[in-house]
């Protein structure tokens, strides 16, 4: 027998050897296999073997720690024996341990080759109770129920546990076979009083019992309902061969041949044929009674009433067409252009084809309305989107037949419904879409609004291109703002402002009374309303960019004609303003400008809202104080950037204003916007924050006619701004007579209809000079730069009507331009 080979180092009997375990957790009185890979390991397994020592088995704090140290490991762990070794010819070693005894860690004395360490034992604490004998038998009975679960554990565990009496031992036992977290196994071995140790082992087992109990139940339901399928199937085959000895004809025979009928008669494309015929041998293969049958069937459905083939003959007639608009809506003399223009390249090309159309404007002005008679005026079908508030892309393109209760998107669920290949399809609200986690709808209507793209559309249900280049396409909006880029440049923007007086009161008469009648069941020698009635619904009840208020309110003036007439037969009235309180009791708006702008440091602004344009009043208040400026009212940034603009601006020109130098460190500043509730933001209220400003500093009042719109510059420039026909309006429906506005937008005037022209007064301005000259009726800045130009022109244009007015120099005893023809 060769001689014993001894190892170089000696170690004390008061340390052990430590052998870190990936997440293997060794128990006293157990045994585990364990495969040793390392070269520190093996020489210690080696050398305990040969010199028939102990080692300690400690788990690592992380298992993926390489070249664990004394830091890695748990201080906590077994003494093992090795009872059993075996060398594998790679240099690995393979070796049964048990479990002798825990011990602690107090320090480790060496780290290489392999780690030593000085421990301590920490024996069980075991009291004898008669709880404890309770828990015993309860843990033994719930292991017993656990491994009645498992038909692959043997039956010999069942007896080691009935034949343990002691109760740390039937812990380590049940520890070791069940099965846990790493963690959880080391809170066990840590816990050194056996009834604690108890109870959470059986609080684990408890909850493992669930669990198996669960899966148990789930895969006896499976278990039957596929012994359920099968029984049908084999029922199901022996149906049919028994029909087919009779003669009888198989009922999923039929339907196939039925929907093959369909789906030859529908004029599909080659490519969604070919996948049709494909579908339907899958269907021709699945039993009835699969759930795989019926989304197939439903796919094909799908496939068969969609219009591939089916489109409406257009007939288009020019002068028809501009009839039709003229008698579904009044005045908007260039959308209608426009669209018959549309449709008269489109009948000279045979084809229509060409730029998305999107309507934009405040609500009421008859946006969808005029889809409806573009419809008519092509005798084509209509169908209406409405995709305000969608926020998930597979509302436009469809869910994927992977999902429960997948569809097709709104696209082709519209085109299904018209019947046809080629409605006109109008997506309403499309400032509205959002977006979040499940998509960006604008972005999945970028490829359906593209004439280059959308002949290939590909919805994610059907997925097969469908043609959708042939669909007229019309969008509507309120604002253009909250529009990505991309999707607003494959569009057309025709813009609908408000409606002016005027107007409404045609509508009304042409229109809205005769709606509201036949809405009420009246007729119209039952009830009549005047104009001047009318005028008064528009002014004192109403104040709107369109005209869906006005509609509402003469309703209502009918319902309440209608009750009197259901009470006597014989009532009949006419509505004027006398009476009108009767049946809307008192006026909801006044004409407050003069009232808003009669303190001084007021000056009237212009507002561009998404339901129009309105006016705003900017007040402003100086105070004793240390030179700060306050803004208040919800102001956006770039709102409040104008008025600081606005600010240093007068600051600038304090001694022309005939302040002293240090008037400006020695007060404060308020500046306020009512309304503030009302969010407001926006650079064209800049002229008329300075000239709040200028009104507090100089103590002139502003002239109440008076509004204005424009950005201001830090240098008193007048830059232009946009939404000019939509301020406009608005203030004229607020009783304004007199604008300023930037000079470059001088242009723009030709887009406010005539009669509004015809009544306002229009000074374009360049410089805040001019501004102020005009709204305060007295020269209290020069022009820029200071002194530069001593002799600088105060000519203001004005425009009326189509006319054009220049007025000479300032009349400056009067406070006022000199106008003449």
């Amino acid at each position: 027998m060769p001689a014993r080979k001894k190892s170089n180092l000696v170690v004390p009997v008061n340390t052990i050897g430590i052998l870190p375990l990936q997440e293997a957790v060794l128990f006293p009185h157990t045994v585990i296999p364990l495969a040793v890979v390392k070269k520190p390991g093996i020489q210690l397994v080696e050398e305990a073997l040969r010199e028939g020592r102990p080692i300690g088995l400690t788990v690592l704090k992380d298992r993926d720690t390489e070249n664990p140290g004394p830091d890695d490991v748990q201080r906590v762990g077994t003494i093992g024996t090795i009872q059993k070794m075996l060398k594998v010819p790679d240099g690995t070693l393979r070796c049964i341990v048990a479990g002798q005894q825990v011990f602690k860690v107090d320090r480790f004395t060496q780290s290489s080759p392999y780690m030593v360490a000085a421990y301590t034992e920490l024996p069980d604490i075991t009291v004898e109770s008669e709880e404890l004998v309770a828990m015993q038998r309860n843990l033994g009975t719930l292991f017993q129920k656990l491994l009645s679960f498992l038909p692959q554990a043997p039956r010999e565990m069942e007896m080691e546990v009935q034949n343990i009496t002691d109760p740390a031992v039937l812990t380590y036992f049940v520890a070791s076979t069940m099965r846990l977290e790493t963690s959880d196994r080391q809170a066990l071995l840590e816990e050194r009083d056996t009834a604690k140790r108890m109870r959470k082992l059986t609080l684990m087992l408890t909850k493992e019992l669930e669990v198996v109990e669960l899966g148990h139940k789930i895969q006896g339901d499976i278990q039957r309902e596929m012994e359920k399928n099968q029984r049908e199937f084999y029922l199901r085959q022996q149906m049919r061969a028994i029909q087919e000895e009779l003669g009888e004809v198989d009922p999923q025979l039929a339907e196939m041949n039925e929907m093959r009928e369909k789906v030859d008669a529908a004029g599909m494309p080659e490519d969604v044929k070919k996948s049709a015929d494909r579908e339907l041998d899958r269907l021709s293969k699945v039993p009835q009674a699969s759930p795989e049958y019926s989304v197939i069937r439903t796919y094909l459905d799908w496939l068969i009433t969609l219009p591939w083939n089916s489109e409406t003959n257009d007939h288009i007639d020019i002068k028809r067409a501009r009839e039709i608009l003229d008698e579904d809506h009044y005045d908007l003399e260039k959308i209608k252009d426009r669209i018959v223009e549309y449709l008269a390249v489109g009948k000279l090309k045979k084809k229509l084809t060409g730029p998305i159309l999107c309507f934009v404007g405040p609500p009421g002005v008859g946006k969808t309305s005029l889809g409806q008679s573009i419809a008519r005026a092509m005798g084509r079908k209509f169908v209406r989107l409405s995709v305000g508030g969608v926020r998930d892309e597979s509302e436009i393109r469809g869910h994927r037949r992977t999902y429960i209760g997948a569809m097709p998107g709104t696209i082709v669920r519209a085109i299904r419904d018209a019947g046809k290949k080629n409605p006109v399809m109008m997506i309403d609200e499309i400032d509205k879409v959002g977006a979040d986690y499940r998509g960006d709808p604008q972005s999945a209507l970028l490829e359906v609004l593209d004439p280059e793209q959308n002949f290939n559309f590909r919805d994610h249900y059907l997925d097969l291109p469908f043609d959708l280049s042939q669909v007229l396409f019309i969008c509507t909006a309120n604002s253009l703002d909250t529009i990505s880029p991309p999707l607003r440049d494959r569009m057309e923007i025709i813009t609908l402002a408000g409606y002016t007086e005027m107007e409404k009161l045609q509508i009304a008469k042409r229109y809205l009374l005769k709606k509201q009648r036949k809405a009420n069941g009246l007729k119209d020698a039952q009830a009549q309303i005047t104009d001047t009635a009318l005028r008064a619904i528009i002014n004192d009840y109403t104040r709107e960019a369109g005209v869906r208020n006005l509609e509402r309110e003469i309703g209502t003036v009918f319902r309440k004609i209608a009750r009197k007439i259901a009470e006597n037969a014989r009532y009949k009235t006419r509505v004027q303003p006398a009476n009108l309180v009767e049946y809307l009791s008192k006026p909801r708006f006044f004409n407050e400008v003069r009232k808003r702008v009669a303190s001084v440091g007021v000056a009237t602004g212009l507002a561009y809202t998404p339901v129009g344009g309105d006016i705003l009043f900017i007040e402003t208040q100086a105070m004793p104080g240390t030179g700060k400026l306050v803004l208040t009212g919800q102001l956006g940034d770039v709102m409040k950037e104008s008025a600081q603009a606005a600010v240093s601006f007068l600051r600038s020109r304090s001694s022309e204003l005939g302040l002293p130098e240090d008037y400006f460190a020695k007060h404060d500043l308020h500046i306020h916007v009512p309304a503030g509730a009302t969010p407001k933001d926006g650079p064209s209220a800049g002229i008329s924050i300075a000239t709040s400003i200028a009104s507090i500093l100089t103590g002139l009042k502003v002239d109440p006619n008076l509004a204005m719109t424009g950005e201001i510059t830090l240098t008193g420039q007048v830059l232009p701004i946009g939404g000019l026909k939509e301020k406009v309006l608005g203030a004229k429906r607020a009783g304004i007579s007199k604008i300023l506005l930037p000079k470059r937008n001088e242009m723009d005037l030709d887009d406010i209809p005539k009669e509004v022209r015809d009544t306002m007064t229009f000074v374009p301005v360049e410089e805040l000079s001019e501004v102020l000259f005009n709204a305060l009726g007295k020269r209290v800045i020069s022009r820029v730069p200071l002194g530069a130009e001593s002799g600088a022109r105060d000519n203001v244009v004005a425009m009326r009507g189509r006319g054009v007015v220049k007025s000479a120099r300032p009349d400056r005893k009067r406070g006022e331009a000199t106008r003449k023809r």
